[in-house]
């Protein structure tokens, strides 16, 4: 057993804005206010909770998914009350359907683009919560399970809505089943790059979009019409995706000269993780096509390399990242070429 914080979608930064709003900020300020703080609370709270373990069984696993959802009825008690299960028919719970649906997709993502099945490669069921909390603003993953929020209908809507966030927050588990990426500073802010990535890819593979087509918003559709915002994140343009006058702006850089020194946030995990997002970006457009196919690859290869450790900084991932795009690509390739090119871009590399 080991003691973690749960890996959230909303950043602490953005919930300590909405907790700290004026009375008049939205129409019902005060209820956004105190369900950001409660939010707040089990995101920073540590969770006693199983390691997960990258040893694999030897016999082949079941290569469907294997989905659960339950339903917390506005409690914070986990697992709640079992409403779905894998080939049953639709609830009409928006809820419970679009979470039933997202574990598919992301299921189908793993195992179509990388032959791994589940999250664990070795078909690991998929189960998830909804309705957790009173209107709780944030989804997160807490080692076994998906746990999705309801939002409190001022800032954020229902966190089922966004199927990037689903594949944001089961890539967490995939992360810690590979590189196992220590959740502070640098390494932190590539285990929380690592599920933007993985998360935009799967909405990408989903919608059968190619890296132009794609809108690069992490969480687009999550904030209401009162907010002056387009998204959580943004991977084209980091810093871009709200400007809003309670909130604040974006404060994500997307390079290495607007790298954030913090002790919050574990370090400004969820802030500097715009850098290596943005050369995500920046390589997958100029390589152009399917992001999956090629620098989704690349990041791939990289997580699952032994060079790889741990405490790796954003220097050492992205120079993992350009040998193993020319081991797949070749050396002096477009494709690697456009992977080293984005890490000097950002600052990283020189």
């Amino acid at each position: 057993m080991t003691t973690a914080q749960l890996r959230s979608v909303v950043p602490p930064y953005l919930l300590r804005a909405i907790a700290d709003a004026p009375s008049d900020a939205f129409p019902r300020a005060t209820p956004a206010a105190r369900t950001a703080l409660a939010s707040l609370d089990v995101v920073q709270a540590p969770k006693r909770g199983a390691r997960l373990d990258a040893r694999q069984s030897a016999v082949a696993p079941d290569r469907s998914p294997q989905r659960s959802i339950s339903d917390a009825h506005g409690s914070t008690t986990l697992p709640g009350t079992l409403v779905r299960t894998e080939g049953a028919a639709d609830t009409g719970d928006a809820a419970v359907d679009e979470a039933y649906a997202g574990l598919g997709a992301t299921h189908a993502f793993w195992l179509d683009v990388f032959g791994r099945v589940s999250i664990d490669g070795a078909g690991l069921p998929l189960d998830a919560t909804v309705h957790y909390g009173q209107d709780y603003d944030n989804a997160y993953w807490d080692g076994s399970r998906m746990v999705f929020g309801d939002g409190d209908g001022e800032v954020f809507n229902r966190f089922t809505i966004a199927l990037d966030v689903i594949g944001h927050e089961l890539t967490h588990g995939v992360t810690q089943y590979t590189a196992d990426l220590t959740y502070q500073g640098q390494s932190g802010a590539l285990n929380e790059s690592v599920s933007d990535v993985f998360g935009s890819l799967v909405a990408q593979y989903t919608h059968g979009q190619t890296a132009e087509q794609a809108s690069w918003l992490i969480g687009q559709g999550l904030f209401t019409p009162a907010v002056h915002g387009v998204a959580l994140r943004s991977m084209k343009a980091p810093g871009t995706a709200y400007d809003d006058p309670v909130l604040g702006k974006d404060p994500q850089p997307g390079t290495m000269a607007g790298y954030v020194q913090t002790t919050d946030d574990s370090g400004g995990v969820h802030t500097n993780s715009g850098i290596p997002n943005h050369a995500f970006y920046l390589a997958a457009t100029a390589i152009g096509g399917n992001a999956w196919e090629g620098t989704g690859a690349v990041w791939w290869d990289a997580l699952t390399s032994p060079e790889v450790t741990a405490s790796i900084d954003f220097a050492g991932f992205a120079r993992v990242t350009v040998s193993a795009a020319d081991a797949r690509f070749g050396a002096g390739s477009a494709q690697s070429e456009a992977v080293s090119g984005a890490w000097t871009e950002v600052g990283v590399l020189s």
